[in-house]
């Protein structure tokens, strides 16, 4: 064990710029996302002539560009002329109060004080923008895990209402597609005028945007062509994401440090995918809403437990598990963890969140089976899931 930086520092690594292979770093170039970026350029172009933008919301999977392209389009905003803009990480800011907090600590941070209620950084807000009649882009990335969205998406469409000059637009963010069905019906139609869906990357896509981080990203020749194409398909194969083909690399690169060795081979990334899937659970299962934990804690603890139909022979689904037997754990487990379980409407929404999420897979019920039922399998450790859940909620 080394007790000096100077000797750490020192130390041979393929690393040329590590941050770049980071999930906030952000390119020159973005490619295969030219017609979505496009299409926010578009959208938020009218703040070059004074005028308020549309309403826009992104919505896919995690790791489609989502961010990263609004990122990216702001940033060339910003460079055209004045563009005054607040993003807004709604995982850390979930709330409307702290919503409204961060906007006037990005704007007026005098005013951003406890104590202070959110009438108070409303009014400093429109006082603000009114002034030489601004117009503000509030970005929400992950909107639809704000508590109290409704009232947040009221507040930022009334004010332009009550402003004389200026204007307020949203950019919200999501991972859900399905989130629009939880809001408010009467502020659809105003708020969601436009609308862009990220499809998941191909495995011919991801290899391209791999390519292109491990230029900057590392030391010339330390990764094989190989290398990249497997990481590549795995993560296409998966979610189609490349946040973690980027981890994938990223993790491979610490390994051949650990190792001394010089170059990331096929053996790398497939050493790395363990590493980086656990990573990932954790992560993935740590920011879900809390009666989305509670319904993969059902499905877990059945996993592991048994399912009551399969042990009665009524499941041909080898290792699923029935929707109605999963809710009435669901309910159980709800109570365990000092919940009041939701309704099954509202369970089979986060089902379908959970899917989405690529933390559990469903098949409809075929023919021969009575009713109309879905088959719910988990798609991770159940243990660990298990383990994972009882450490945050208990």
């Amino acid at each position: 064990m080394s007790d000096s930086f100077k000797e750490i520092l020192s130390r041979d690594s393929i690393f040329l710029k590590r941050d770049s292979l980071s999930p906030h770093y952000v390119p020159g170039k973005l490619p295969h996302r030219e017609k979505e970026i496009e299409c926010i350029m578009v959208s938020v172009s009218p703040v070059l002539r004074g005028e308020k933008p549309r309403n826009l919301f992104i919505y896919g999977k995690t790791g489609t560009g989502k961010t990263c392209s609004v990122k990216y389009v702001i940033k060339k905003l910003e460079e055209a002329g004045n563009a005054p803009n607040s993003y807004i990480n709604c995982r850390v800011y979930n709330s409307r109060y702290r919503v409204m907090n961060k906007i006037i600590q990005d704007h007026l941070p005098k005013f951003a004080k406890p104590g202070y209620g959110i009438s108070f950084f409303y009014e400093k807000m429109l006082d603000w923008v009114e002034k030489d009649g601004k117009q503000l882009i509030v970005v929400l990335d992950e909107v639809d895990v704000v508590k109290d969205l409704d009232d947040l998406l009221y507040t930022l469409t009334r004010s332009n209402d009550d402003l004389k000059s200026g204007g307020v637009s949203i950019i919200g963010i999501s991972n859900r597609l399905s989130f629009k069905e939880k809001l408010d019906p009467r502020c659809m139609s105003s708020l969601l005028e436009t609308e862009i869906v990220f499809s998941p990357y191909t495995s011919n896509e991801l290899a391209s945007i791999l390519s292109a981080r491990v230029k900057i990203g590392f030391v010339s020749d330390a990764v094989d062509d190989s290398a990249v194409n497997l990481a590549s398909a795995i993560a296409a194969q998966e979610t189609g994401d490349a946040r973690y083909a980027l981890k994938l690399l990223l993790k491979a690169g610490e390994i051949v440090d650990g190792r001394k060795e010089t170059r990331i081979t096929d053996k790398h990334v497939e050493d790395a995918r363990n590493s980086v899937d656990e990573d990932i659970t954790v992560d993935a299962i740590s920011t879900l809403p809390g009666h989305q934990q509670v319904v993969l804690y059902a499905i877990a603890i059945l996993t592991l437990t048994g399912s009551r139909y399969s042990r009665l022979g009524n499941n041909n689904e080898e290792n699923y598990l029935m929707s109605g037997e999963v809710y009435e754990n669901y309910s159980k487990a709800s109570r365990k963890f000092h919940k009041q379980p939701r309704s099954a409407r509202w369970f089979r929404q986060y089902l379908n969140d959970l899917e989405m999420l690529g933390l559990i897979t469903m098949v409809e019920s075929g023919k021969g089976q009575r009713g109309h039922t879905r088959f719910i399998k988990i798609a991770y450790s159940a243990a660990k899931v298990k383990e994972i859940i009882e450490k945050r909620m208990m």
